[in-house]
């Protein structure tokens, strides 16, 4: 039989007799609720007033909020819809504060947008909201500029698969003899054949010498196929629009460059800046960006593994250079999603994964499976012993949270990173597992004998 608990008896010493009060500490607020057409404005001691979304509607809400002294805004993030009104309200001189819906949750069975707004507006009286992260206007403007040119760099990732189709429709297999059909080889050999070239030989000149004397008779043998002039129009079609796209990369890359300047031009060049590392793919055309991302970050953060100037400009793009908002890193990796969640109620207690949509954190994970994947590092054998035990996709949020750690440390504190190899990492793993071993061996009774 199991031992029944007695009941605790707490004295009455201890019993807090006040009453749990909410005091109101933001005073001359307002609440909008956000629409794709209204928008709906609350204020204390006022009924909910409704403006068109249109620029003239915003404008007249503006002085609406100014003829009675409101100083702070508290809205939703609501699609795209919050964006144009909260820079035009940034402007205007308002503290805005921008909530996750999730975090603002009505009544059930009380929803309205007259009643969301009230509701908003109550909420933030009390101080009960948490405002998003937000960067700066220039670290906005930059993540604009970056975000686009990610988009452009998978429309052209996507017409390299239409001529890869187009070519396997001919029965050309020239892409999977070359590493990269989108090389100086493989250019050449595409542009020749959409010219009309259709002679195997004269199409193998076209290639580098190292490729004509390593794969002549691989390559001889993919180019010959069925040249039908349909799928030689859809191959002609497919490589015009790729470099259409790449062309538009070339002219986000100048605006990149541009706010890059207006971020780091009064910064002081930093002394025994650090050889750049090699950008693979998708190579930014940016004359010294490895100096202007070491510039505006006031430190190299290439030196964290799988990081180079290119994958730096997409997480500052994101997070910017002021992560005083995060009181420490475990604030900073919860805000990416990289921390697990948990839930607890009375004696269970267990780990809650949590849906969180963050580039930052999509970057992150990326570079944590790239150094997974490497050797010679401790983040590699961090990851791969982390897999071994909980599988792929453990490992890669486990291993992208330790990046971000390194990130936070080198933003906020200019911490360097030093290297300490997988030998030395696997040893101090094993001291720390002796450790335990021989604490758990005491607790029960036992000595922990080394086997000779």
């Amino acid at each position: 039989m199991q031992k029944q608990k007695k009941n605790t008896v707490i004295p009455q010493s201890r019993i807090q007799t006040k009453k749990a009060t909410l005091e109101k500490i933001n005073l001359n607020v307002a609440g909008i609720d956000i629409g794709s057409e209204k928008l709906y404005v609350a204020i204390l001691e006022q009924p909910v007033k409704c403006f068109s979304s249109f620029t003239a509607g915003v404008e007249e809400l503006i002085l609406y909020l100014k003829q009675f002294g409101i100083k702070s805004v508290v809205m939703e993030a609501t699609g795209i819809y919050w964006l144009p009104l909260y820079e035009m309200l940034e402007a205007a001189g308002f503290e805005v504060c921008l909530v996750n819906g999730a975090h603002s949750k009505n009544v059930p069975g009380r929803k309205t947008d007259v009643l969301d707004a009230e509701w908003l507006r109550e909420l933030h009286t009390y101080g009960l909201l948490r405002p998003s992260f937000i960067p700066s206007d220039l670290i906005r403007l930059l993540r604009y500029y970056v975000r686009l040119r990610d988009d452009h760099v998978s429309m052209a990732a996507s017409h390299i698969n239409h001529m890869q189709k187009n070519l396997d429709a001919m029965n050309l297999k020239l892409h999977k003899v070359l590493s990269d059909i989108m090389g100086v080889s493989g250019m050449n050999v595409i542009r020749a054949i959409i010219a009309g070239v259709r002679d195997p030989q004269k199409l193998l000149e076209l290639c580098t010498q190292t490729l004509q004397g390593t794969k002549k008779e691989e390559i001889l043998l993919s180019l010959k196929g069925n040249y039908r002039s349909e799928y030689i129009f859809g191959l002609k079609q497919a490589l015009e629009l790729w470099e259409y796209y790449q062309e538009k990369e070339r002219e986000c890359d100048k605006q990149i460059e541009q706010i890059l300047h207006q971020l780091t031009d009064h910064l002081p060049t930093p002394e025994n800046l650090s050889k750049p590392k090699e950008i693979r793919s998708n190579k930014p055309e940016i004359p010294d960006l490895h100096l202007l991302m070491t510039k505006l970050c006031g430190t190299d953060i290439t030196q964290i593994p799988g990081f180079n100037a290119y994958s730096a400009t997409k997480i500052i793009s994101e997070i910017g250079t002021d992560l005083s908002k995060f009181p420490d890193a475990k604030h900073f990796t919860s805000w990416l999603g990289l921390s697990p969640g948990i839930s607890q109620s009375g004696a269970k207690r267990k780990n809650k994964r949590r849906k969180i949509i963050n580039r930052a954190a999509q970057v992150l994970r990326q570079l944590a499976l790239n150094v997974g994947n490497g050797k010679h590092t401790a983040l590699s054998s961090f990851y791969k012993r982390i897999r071994s035990r909980a599988g792929a996709m453990v490992a890669i949020k486990a291993t992208a949270r330790k990046i971000a750690v390194y990130l936070f440390h080198f933003i906020q504190k200019g911490a360097t990173f030093v290297e300490e190899g997988i030998k030395r990492y696997e040893e101090r793993y094993r001291k720390q597992q002796e450790k335990f071993l021989e604490k758990r061996a005491k607790e029960l009774g036992f000595n922990l004998v080394p086997i000779t």
